[in-house]
């Protein structure tokens, strides 16, 4: 039986630490081939993707690397109309959502007489989105990625994502990348992707900053990369995990639990119940379904390797799990979700009430599905403009204002061993 229900109090300490771990524990073991091509395209530019990707077509050109006017055209011919249209209305509902978060862009205060200070809003000049591939089509991905950036103001754009055999890519995505908005689209996946937008090349230019979902390579090469360039966080496959206590409905929540294990063998889905009954019920739901499902081997993997149906002894016990899980997406399906939604202190984006499942925020809601991964929700935060703005400071001092500070600003660069500091102030008054 897959998902076999386990009380939390019942878990070793080392199967503890592999739930809590999930698949950001495969990384070490891949940290250094992925660090090896990082390396061989920051010095070896768009020939190690060519060599790469010959295997898909033996004459392989840079200009195969970049999806053209031509192929935009086409993708737009390729792809149903209500696929388009949905596209558009989702990207509208982002759109609303992620202006919303702008702020102004500039705000200044009177810290005394003389001494003004502010800040200021300015976008990033360039950004790179990575888009996942291959195992399924990702449009969704795009607008969530591309969008935000819009919204902030940043003129270029640039998307990477892998392509599959002949070196296409699936027409929804371009179509995607149209409508949100992107300046390029570049045919390299994986650490081929991310090292070129890093380091730049003859093809694909050098980035500011790098934002979008991928495996345990991407998330790897991410992170050797970032300071070369910032990085939205190291995210990792997807992870969902729901709490709910008795007023749970098993056939919501089984299959909710299965939409998550579709995304990748390595995603997490994870029900916490202070239910016993629940438990059973959903996880014989589950073994009942999966023989008949689409993507069953991805599926079961997921199941087999991340997943988990726990019980807790309280709703106290369940949140203080959910906590330290910190989940990327954390559906919330209790007697009083908002009561409960006051506890959560790290999740990525929260879904609350039986009919707010996961996918609606993977669409149509308006908020950002690129969400931090692996326990990062701790410290890291959903996609938003915020991702693709700098905020400056700035401050104006007349003679007066900066006389008022002459005395503890000599006093503090002296005490520090900068005699050069102080004498920026006292040769004001001289």
């Amino acid at each position: 039986m897959i998902l076999k229900p386990e009380k939390i109090d019942n878990l070793r300490s080392e199967q503890y630490r592999i739930i809590m771990k999930r698949s950001t524990e495969d990384i070490d073991s891949i940290y250094e081939e992925v660090r090896k091509i990082v390396l061989d395209v920051r010095d070896n530019g768009d020939q190690v993707a060519i060599d790469h990707y010959k295997k898909y077509k033996h004459d392989l050109t840079l200009k195969d690397l970049e999806v053209t006017k031509e192929d935009v055209e086409e993708a737009y011919r390729n792809v149903d109309s209500k696929v388009i249209d949905a596209l558009k209305f989702a990207s509208e509902n982002i759109a609303k959502f992620h202006h919303a978060q702008m702020e102004k862009e500039m705000w200044m205060i009177d810290i005394a007489d003389g001494i003004v200070a502010g800040r200021m809003t300015t976008p990033l000049e360039r950004v790179g989105a990575y888009i996942p591939g291959r195992r399924a089509a990702y449009p969704s991905s795009i607008l969530m990625t591309i969008l935000p950036a819009k919204v902030a103001g940043v003129k270029e754009i640039v998307a990477c994502t892998p392509p599959d055999n002949g070196m296409t890519i699936n027409p929804s995505t371009i179509v995607a990348a149209d409508i949100a908005g992107s300046t390029k689209i570049f045919k390299v996946g994986g650490p081929w992707g991310i090292a070129s937008m890093a380091y730049g090349t003859r093809t694909i230019p050098k980035v500011n900053k790098i934002v979008g979902p991928g495996n345990k390579y991407v998330t790897a090469a991410k992170i050797i990369v970032f300071g070369q360039v910032g990085i939205d966080s190291p995210a990792g496959p997807s992870e969902g995990m729901i709490l709910a206590d008795k007023t749970g409905n098993a056939d919501f929540i089984a299959i909710d639990l299965l939409s998550q294990s579709e995304h990748d063998p390595d995603a997490a889905s994870i029900l916490v119940t202070t239910s016993d009954e629940l438990a059973l019920t959903v996880s014989n739901k589950i073994n009942k379904e999966l023989p008949k499902l689409p993507r069953k081997e991805i599926i079961t993997s997921s199941l087999t390797k991340h997943s988990y149906i726990l019980i807790a002894r309280d709703l106290g016990q369940a949140i203080d799990f959910v906590n330290e899980y910190a989940p990327e997406h954390l559906e919330i399906i209790t007697e009083e979700p908002f009561v409960t939604l006051r506890k959560i202190k790290n999740a990525g984006s929260i879904f609350m009430g039986p009919f707010s499942p996961i996918p609606v925020g993977d669409y149509a809601s308006g908020t950002n599905h690129v969400l931090p991964t692996g326990q990062t929700a701790r410290m890291f935060s959903g996609l938003s403009v915020d991702d693709f703005i700098k905020k400056p400071t700035f401050q104006y001092l007349s003679k007066d204002g900066l006389s008022s500070l002459k005395d503890t600003v000599v006093t503090l660069a002296e005490a520090e061993g900068l005699p050069l500091h102080a004498r920026t102030i006292l040769e004001r008054f001289k």
